[in-house]
């Protein structure tokens, strides 16, 4: 893949990364970093990956929470998709304060899919949007993936869990209102990341009308589990770099 793909070519594999989102039968997007992961898990066989905002921060020395800017951003993710011809989406976080068209544009530039945005803005101290601004803003998305003739992948993340936001009584009910708005806005899927029990993503997955992504640990965690739940997307976050980072210092203390 090149920068200078065309618009068809970004239609064909967007189209790709979709339809690989099945309920019950999820796709794995290993979470990468840059050109050496992603090379490895394309290896390894998986047939589109996702590239993380807080690994790939970690890998050139910058905090996760938009301590990168959009350029480092795009630099790292040209030389993914130069390396590998299956289709990629990337965490843009809340968007890096672009406006949508910049964004979209900005990724379809580098030759990537889909994004995965998400509701807590860093660079406003950290505040979660409210469940129609971040609807607006995938509404936005949407329209200008649509002026580029691309039907880029939105999958729209909602913080709710992650942020423990709301009361406990009603946070999955809270959530899955969030998450609705979006999925009525324009997203492809969704996202309310957290490391649920199967009963909880159970319902989260029978209750949204889109396919939802379910973070997992590639060392621990069961993927039958996540089948059963009926989750069409499942992800890694950091955790995939983080378990070879503790393989990694185990070797390295033999040798101190």
């Amino acid at each position: 893949m090149t920068q200078t793909a065309s618009s068809t070519s970004l239609s064909a594999l967007a189209q790709a990364l979709q339809a690989l989102h099945r309920p019950g039968d999820p796709v794995v997007l290993p979470t990468v970093w840059d050109a050496w992961s992603a090379t490895l898990a394309v290896d390894a066989g998986f047939a589109a990956l996702t590239v993380g905002s807080h690994p790939m921060a970690d890998s050139i020395g910058r905090p996760d929470g938009e301590g990168m800017t959009f350029e480092e951003v795009t630099t790292r993710v040209a030389q993914i998709t130069e390396a590998v011809d299956v289709p990629v989406s990337v965490d843009v976080e809340a968007g890096y304060g672009l406006e949508p068209a910049a964004l979209i544009n900005g990724m379809l530039e580098v030759g990537a899919v889909g994004i995965n945005v998400e509701d807590t803005v860093h660079s406003e101290g950290g505040r979660l949007r409210s469940g129609e601004e971040h609807a607006a803003y995938v509404a936005d998305l949407r329209a200008a993936a649509d002026a580029a003739g691309v039907p880029v992948v939105i999958n729209a993340r909602t913080d709710w869990f992650k942020g423990q936001h709301g009361e406990e009584a009603t946070r999955i009910d809270d959530a899955i209102a969030r998450m609705q708005l979006c999925a009525d806005a324009g997203a492809s899927c969704l996202y309310p990341v957290g490391f649920h029990d199967e009963a909880t993503l159970t319902r989260l997955c029978s209750e949204l009308t889109l396919p939802v992504n379910a973070i997992a640990r590639p060392d621990v965690d069961d993927l039958e589990m996540y089948r059963r739940a009926g989750a069409g997307r499942i992800s890694f976050g950091p955790t995939w770099q983080m378990a070879l980072a503790k393989v990694s210092q185990e070797w390295l203390a033999r040798w101190r």
